[in-house]
């Protein structure tokens, strides 16, 4: 199938000038992708809820963006949404995350690319995306690199971006014409026989 389950807004026809710009950032900083933007912007109090957490959590928050790139990737890949997988924040690279960071993300314990803060956060959105059980070695883990508010943050935004990407997921969302420079092929996917 090469069609939207659900048919996106005319984005050229947006009339809302701050949706206009929401757009157009979306497309300057490559996530969220202006396709699936498309078809939350069908009921606008949807839209703006998804840009409102995209902004203050994802973007601003206490927990470095890298950081939370890595963990939606991770999600993305365990979901096998390919579409969210695929994309890219375009500044990731200037601040050390590259291609090669977002190939292994799956094997992020047994790889030498990520330090041992990424690591911790890449364990959480593990343990919450396959339900996984955890001790206290595992929180241990946690508070040696986040305070109880980041470990909130960095909790809510793995859960917010598992629910939206396993929804997309089901979309087929067809990429706009001109964009498919800023979507990497997908890479496969996270499988729950990961960890011991």
């Amino acid at each position: 199938m090469a069609s939207n389950r659900i048919q996106p807004i005319d984005i050229d026809r947006v009339s809302d000038p701050r949706m206009a710009e929401e757009f157009a950032r979306a497309r300057r900083e490559g996530v969220p992708r202006p396709e699936s933007h498309a078809i939350r912007a069908r009921v606008p109090a949807v839209f703006w809820s998804f840009v409102n957490t995209w902004n203050d959590v994802f973007r601003s928050g206490s927990v470095d963006v890298l950081i939370k790139e890595l963990c939606r990737v991770y999600v993305s890949q365990a979901v096998q949404c390919a579409y969210c997988g695929g994309q890219r924040l375009n500044d990731a690279a200037s601040g050390g995350v590259t291609e090669a960071h977002y190939k292994d993300v799956v094997n992020f314990e047994r790889s030498d690319l990520y330090d041992e803060r990424q690591r911790a956060a890449l364990s959480l959105a593990d343990a919450i995306t396959w339900d996984r059980d955890v001790d206290d070695a595992f929180w241990q883990r946690l508070y040696a690199h986040f305070s109880e508010p980041e470990l909130v943050e960095l909790g809510y935004f793995i859960g917010f971006t598992m629910g939206q990407q396993r929804f997309n997921r089901l979309l087929n969302i067809v990429i706009e014409p001109d964009q498919d420079a800023a979507v990497q092929p997908p890479v496969g996917h996270a499988s729950g026989s990961q960890h011991a």
